[in-house]
């Protein structure tokens, strides 16, 4: 009943609701920025909405760390790898898995990486992960092969955007309609049959605009596995926008937006991984028994956004959604120790220690033939879905001198993750997997877990003289259910039912604060509470995820330099941790209690035109730079069964957060010629738990990467390009876990053609 009255009460709230105008008091004096904006005025009040922020220019009125990912950058070395884009932001943490980036690792501030479940990662302002709250594990991302620009906001994003309010949020901004008629097209190819063909198409009149995009990628993998086999991918998306709106000068403006997109992955995928002898004899191999692994992604979306404009101070952007997703990862997963008459079954321990475990470790490479049922292949079956309805409204108005912007937000917002698997049975002989024994779809796992939260937030921007206050709180309730039907049940009547439901509240205030010291340098620094719920299936002990997080900095900005220099110290009363296969656990995502943990430390970014500061006009040299210093280590003592802790002593190292990131660009642009080099450094990396010296055996390797990009427009709309990642071929250890270690992308060229009408 509880539920049913918030759900009307947050419809009634949807459609009845004002949000403010975006336009800065004319008594804001912001610094001068170092590119016009050139945002349509309606335009920029719902990218206010929906954006975090917003565009560059829109940067130094935000009380936070805050980083843009433009069109143009985007577009300099066609990066489809979500890691390497956002190497080229500071406080952003990485591990990397697959070598393209398809189901990235990703933190902020020292947040998990563990499969992007401790940030918030949206789509044009709605949340993308597969089942957000219930099931956050990014298996399905955006393909950033259609993403038009990419916002990273941390520290200041606790207020607006959940669950997730402690590293921070992503927000990926797809295709736009177009302003009027265009083309464009993109075509490559490379080794290995890497491919990428993509199209766009769209329009826009007074009324009336639309936008069509189509694309593939594909690769047929790098790894070689042993008796040959594909270790690639294939990709296909399909993105439709349609838009209708009242003529500019109506006396209420309203605009309606519907985006819908389709998106499939059939992945040669698996987590298993080699021995570090045989990374360092053959660092591509691929073992004769993952030779069936494979995972197949289908997801849909569709989205309506309705904004209206009731006067200079009053809109409201409402916005309803719903995403379906279907993952089946077939994947090896044991030895069956019954059948195969083992020491061990877990597929980590034997590559971490193949000569004690000389047996399992033949069966797993096709040394020697093992009897049937040895080999254990479970078919990760899951649905999700994800669904909701959000608006955000204001007002803007002054109380004497000080120019409020005053926002207030609620979500009405389901998902659900339902887990249907089983397991099959094979036998190694001469090499090859043979199917010995199938299993019975929902004998493996059959349980349902659900979320349905509420979240409301409200906000103000208060600008006064040099000032910009932004207190604001948030407050999430969720209601968290998992039923367990139990490896019999398989028709789901009921009647082994376990059942458990519990409920998450939680209020989160915040406040930031901007200082403009000169017309050019901005102070700033907040103070936020962190927050991450737990999972279903934990168990009733787990606490939620919180912290307290502070950062302090300064931001400087002309025609010619734009930095950030910021620090930070995330002080957290309970972390989380997540039982993830992914992560080298045992796949419940459940998680469990890690308490007090510290991380602090510093990010820096800069960028420029060399050429400009030299005043030539005829050369263009952008350079940028970002560096980022984390410190993160756990503050008690405890004992877990998840393998990269294990048994934690305080003032470990919390695995995976390397201590030093620096990635740089620059580029040399004369007339129709380009060339542009990116480079990335990531130090040597912890993947257990601990202090000191870091074990080799239990850490990736550092490595220092370089990109090149070069094109050259031979017609005012055709530009052919050659890209090169990995110029020099390094050879380098990227994870451990989940079984094994695994390599990074080797050097890797491609080349093809942009069109752009």
């Amino acid at each position: 009943m509880l539920r049913n009255k918030l759900l009307t009460l947050t419809l009634l709230f949807s459609l009845t609701s004002f949000s403010a105008a975006a336009f800065p008091g004319t008594s804001d004096p912001e610094p001068e920025p170092a590119v016009a904006d050139t945002t349509f005025p309606f335009d920029k009040i719902i990218m206010e909405r929906i954006t975090v922020v917003g565009t560059p220019v829109w940067q130094s009125r935000i009380p936070g760390a805050a980083s843009y990912i433009t069109a143009e950058q985007m577009q300099t070395h066609s990066y489809t790898d979500v890691n390497r884009i956002l190497r080229s932001v500071s406080g952003v943490n990485i591990q990397e898995e697959d070598g393209f980036g398809l189901r990235p690792n990703i933190g902020l501030r020292g947040a998990g990486v563990e499969r992007s479940t401790k940030i918030n990662i949206m789509e044009d302002g709605i949340l993308a992960a597969p089942a957000p709250y219930s099931a956050p594990a990014a298996y399905y991302f955006p393909n950033m092969g259609r993403i038009n620009s990419v916002e990273v906001r941390k520290g200041s994003s606790q207020i607006k955007y959940g669950p997730n309010t402690t590293g921070g949020a992503i927000n990926l901004i797809s295709t736009p309609i177009p302003t009027e008629f265009s083309a464009a097209g993109e075509l490559s190819y490379g080794e290995r049959n890497a491919n990428k063909l993509y199209a766009t198409v769209g329009d826009r009149s007074e009324r009336f605009g639309y936008m069509v995009e189509v694309l593939q990628m594909g690769d047929d993998g790098f790894k070689q596995l042993d008796g040959s086999g594909d270790t690639g991918f294939i990709i296909r998306d399909i993105t439709g926008k349609m838009m209708y709106q009242t003529s500019n000068d109506a006396s209420v403006y309203q605009r309606i937006e519907l985006k819908a997109g389709l998106h499939t992955e059939v992945s040669d995928e698996t987590y298993l991984g080699l021995s570090r002898d045989d990374f360092a004899a053959t660092p591509l191999r691929r073992y004769a028994a993952s030779q069936a692994d494979r995972i197949d992604v289908d997801q849909t979306q569709i989205s309506v956004r309705h904004f209206a404009l009731f006067s200079d101070n009053i809109d409201l952007t409402t916005t309803l959604y719903r995403q379906d997703i279907t993952r089946a990862w077939y994947k090896l997963h044991q030895l069956n120790g019954s059948a195969a008459g083992v020491n061990t079954t877990n597929l980590g321990t034997i590559l971490q220690n193949p000569q004690a475990n000389a047996t399992e470790f033949a069966y797993l490479t096709g040394a020697t033939d093992s009897p049937d049922d040895a080999l254990i292949v479970r078919d990760n079956n899951r649905e999700y879905y994800s669904q909701g309805v959000q608006s955000v409204l204001g007002v803007n108005f002054d109380i004497g001198d000080a120019s409020n912007q005053l926002e207030i937000g609620v979500r009405l917002h389901q998902d659900q993750e339902d887990r249907f698997q089983y397991e099959d049975g094979y036998r190694m002989e001469n090499g090859e997997m043979v199917l010995t024994s199938s299993g019975v779809p929902g004998t493996q796992a059959n349980r349902v877990g659900s979320a349905t939260a509420l979240s409301i937030f409200i906000q103000d921007e208060i600008t006064l003289d040099r000032f910009t206050f932004t207190p604001g709180l948030r407050y999430e309730h969720i209601w968290f259910t998992n039923r367990n039907y139990g490896t019999q049940d398989l028709e789901r009547t009921g009647s082994d039912l376990n059942k458990n439901e519990y409920t998450v509240d939680l209020l989160m205030p915040g406040i930031g604060a901007t200082y403009n010291l000169t017309e050019n340098l901005t102070l700033i620094t907040g103070v936020h509470r962190g927050f991450s719920p737990p999972s279903p299936g934990s168990s009733p002990d787990t606490r939620p995820e919180l912290s307290v997080n502070y950062e302090l900095g300064a931001r400087f900005a002309n025609s010619l330099v734009q930095t950030e220099l910021i620090g930070f110290y995330n002080d957290y009363s309970n972390l989380l941790g997540s039982d993830l296969a992914a992560g080298g656990g045992a796949g419940t995502t459940a998680q469990f209690n890690a308490g007090e943990v510290e991380v602090f430390g510093i990010e820096f970014s800069a960028n420029t035109d060399i050429a400009a500061l030299l005043n030539n006009q005829a050369l263009g040299i952008p350079f940028s730079v970002n560096y980022t210093y984390t410190n993160a280590t756990f503050q008690n003592d405890f004992d877990s069964s998840f393998g990269p802790w294990g048994t934690v002593t305080k003032g470990d190292e919390i695995p995976f957060i390397p201590r030093h990131q620096l990635n740089t660009s620059l580029g040399f642009i004369y007339s129709d010629y380009s060339l542009n080099l990116n480079t990335i450094y990531s130090p040597q990396m912890r993947t257990q738990a601990g202090s000191g010296s870091i074990n080799p055996e239990f850490s990736t390797d550092s490595y220092f990467l370089v990109d090149l990009n070069t094109g050259y427009k031979i017609h005012s709309n055709i530009d052919l390009f050659v890209n090169i990642r990995n110029l020099f071929n390094e050879t380098y250890i990227v994870s451990d876990r989940p079984h094994g270690v695994r390599p990074g992308l080797p050097r890797t060229f491609t080349g093809g053609l942009k069109v752009q009408f």
